[in-house]
């Protein structure tokens, strides 16, 4: 549970990611984040966690994602520790949601981060199911659309050894990230509570690509 004090402090939170995220692209807009945040408060229920970090880890953990800014890793961290210096929030707190930040993206499953935490770990699970089930299609259809990408492509295989440099910068069509990524995250939880979730959501992504292959093959 949260007290009163930070319980401010988490609404101020949600008013300035709502404000901040205002005209972001649909998969990393605050209804993205609500999602995460929500699913993080049903993880924590089951954690012996600090809610509070949690909360504000799953609120700030996109509030400038790299891919939107060149690819510059360095502007959510500071944006997130500028607004919680505001708020007064202890600077222990505001150091572990700041490695939150840091360390919660999948970056091609090259993230260097060796910070670790049971708070990162709820907002990692909430963050990796939001890209999951039938959400995480959407997410990864709309995305495609934002870039511009082909759908699929046959002649394009999926490329499961990526450097970071290469993941971040490729422009392979949108199926392919299923491959590269979302199939992946079932087996990188780390909660009971997330692998169960993901364990649902990724049959349905199974079953989803099953009959996109089929149909685009012009099967019955």
């Amino acid at each position: 549970m949260v007290s009163s004090e930070e319980l401010k402090v988490i609404n101020n939170t949600i008013t300035f990611v709502k404000t901040t995220l205002r005209n972001a692209e649909g998969g990393h807009d605050w209804f993205h984040i609500q999602r995460v945040l929500n699913t993080a408060i049903t993880i924590v229920k089951h954690e012996n966690a600090n809610e509070f970090v949690v909360q504000l880890g799953a609120l700030l953990h996109d509030i400038a994602d790299s891919k939107f800014y060149n690819g510059d890793e360095t502007v959510g961290p500071k944006i997130a520790r500028e607004f919680l210096f505001s708020q007064n929030v202890d600077s222990s707190v505001i150091e572990h949601v700041v490695n939150i930040i840091n360390a919660v993206s999948y970056k091609g499953g090259h993230n260097s981060s060796t910070f670790n935490s049971l708070e990162l770990q709820i907002v990692q699970d909430a963050d990796r199911l939001d890209a999951l089930g039938a959400i995480g299609i959407a997410r990864t259809f709309n995305y495609g659309g934002y870039k511009n990408r082909t759908l699929y492509d046959p002649d394009v295989k999926p490329n499961l050894n990526m450097t970071k440099e290469e993941y971040k910068a490729s422009n392979a069509p949108t199926l392919n990230h299923f491959y590269e990524k979302l199939l992946l995250l079932k087996d990188l939880m780390n909660t009971e509570t997330g692998t169960s979730l993901a364990k649902k959501r990724h049959e349905f992504m199974k079953l989803y690509l099953d009959q996109f292959l089929n149909e685009w093959e012009g099967q019955l």
